[in-house]
């Protein structure tokens, strides 16, 4: 019912900034609560960051928070994240998922939902 297909990722350097874009079909979309996970290589998919379906709750990982924003428009079915400072640690692949647990989503890494990724790349 729902595809989501992620875009904005790059490579970049340490210091720079970059927002990850997740396109969200369906006309379920704002019923979601979404999130963004990644995956570095060699290591298990972490989260990240995720807003509740009206975007009045906000969680972030300790490792992201202050330099990263999560935030959703549900009149264009997309919910960004805008990384700034970027570090080589956040060198991953950059998932955007959909559930209608948002404890699930925030605490236990499930979805409903998942998109296909988008490369991030820091260099330092």
């Amino acid at each position: 019912q729902v595809q989501l297909v992620e875009s904005g990722g790059g490579l970049v350097q340490a210091g720079d900034s970059l927002r990850l874009s997740c396109a969200a079909s369906g006309r379920t979309f704002s019923g979601y609560n979404m999130g963004w996970f990644r995956q570095a290589p060699g290591k298990e998919r972490e989260f990240v960051a995720a807003t509740s379906w009206s975007g009045g709750l906000r969680m972030y990982a300790d490792s992201v928070k202050g330099r990263f924003t999560i935030s959703r428009d549900n009149v264009k079915n997309t919910v960004y994240l805008q990384m700034n400072s970027l570090k080589p640690d956040d060198t991953a692949v950059y998932y955007c998922a959909a559930s209608s647990d948002y404890r699930g989503l925030t605490s236990r890494n499930e979805a409903h939902y998942w998109g296909q990724g988008t490369q991030v790349t820091v260099s330092s």
